[in-house]
């Protein structure tokens, strides 16, 4: 039987709804679609718009070197993150999920670094690579510029991020572990598989909405990482990132608004791809 609304019911409807909406849209599709808008333009923010096409995607391929070292160390990042310390997250929820001695203890020691923004991390992580005052050439007696060399320092801040990345994992995989019916593993064992061939072939598998889960986490993780950089060095000498990129063009002193914007696209396609494959995957396990 369907319900008539009152007029009260109507408006508290409109009113939350509205604002909802008012909002996501000011904040998040009104910005989406000026910068898709404004890629197309030379606005500087001062000077007249003007439109000049896809001019500013031939300028980030053809005359722009810091792009592409740029691209270079987000796809390092992403791998880092995807192949290291996400694997390494799930590894310490399986530990833990086995009940170890102290697991509370372990669990809140993994997760402390998740509750820290990325801009701390990167202040922590000057305490602990700086070559002047740094504990770790301090401890091993080094002399290593761990942060200014180019070569290594994307390395090293990968690491620190790994190290806030593992936490959120390892919470993740642990309430998805938790939720794995105990019926399963005791199958595999009556059926003589050993605790590898149980997690790999049993529990791993049901834990497939999780995986995407956290690779839609890791890649975003890995296409917004701006904090720790810019905390560090202001993303330069070798820690360029698109969104360091985006930030420098758009509010830096080179107020290049459109071409920045062009960056800002660029990191909004390749989000969205990993996005439409989550929200695939989420509606297909609905249907099911």
């Amino acid at each position: 039987m369907s319900r008539r609304y009152s007029r009260r019911d109507v408006a508290v409807l409109s009113l939350g709804l509205g604002t909802a909406i008012l909002v996501n849209v000011a904040l998040i599709w009104g910005p989406t679609l000026a910068s898709i808008a404004l890629s197309g333009t030379d606005w500087n923010g001062i000077s007249e718009l003007r439109w000049i096409g896809t001019r500013n995607y031939g300028d980030l391929a053809g005359e722009y070197p810091p792009f592409w070292s740029a691209v270079r160390n987000n796809v390092l990042w992403l791998g880092f993150l995807g192949l290291i310390a996400t694997p390494f997250g799930l590894f310490c929820a399986v530990l833990l999920d086995r009940r170890l001695r102290l697991s509370r203890v372990y669990q809140s020691a993994l997760y402390l670094p998740v509750v820290l923004s990325l801009a701390v991390v990167g202040f922590i992580a000057q305490l602990v690579y700086s070559s002047d005052y740094g504990v770790l050439n301090a401890v091993t007696g080094l002399t290593t510029d761990w942060l200014g060399d180019s070569s290594i320092n994307i390395w090293v801040i990968m690491i620190a991020a790994a190290w806030r990345h593992v936490g959120y994992v390892m919470i993740i995989y642990l309430a998805g572990l938790k939720a794995v019916d105990p019926a399963l593993k005791e199958a595999a064992a009556i059926d003589g598989a050993n605790e590898a061939q149980s997690f790999f072939r049993v529990v791993f598998p049901t834990l497939r909405p999780i995986n995407v889960i956290v690779l839609v986490i890791t890649v975003i993780e890995a296409l917004r990482a701006f904090d720790i950089v810019y905390a560090v060095n202001k993303g330069r000498n070798g820690l360029e990132l698109l969104s360091v990129l985006v930030t420098e063009n758009i509010v830096g002193e080179a107020s290049r608004i459109g071409f920045g914007s062009a960056i800002a696209v660029i990191l909004l396609v390749i989000s969205m791809g990993f996005i439409v494959t989550y929200l695939t995957q989420l509606f297909k396990e609905d249907h099911r």
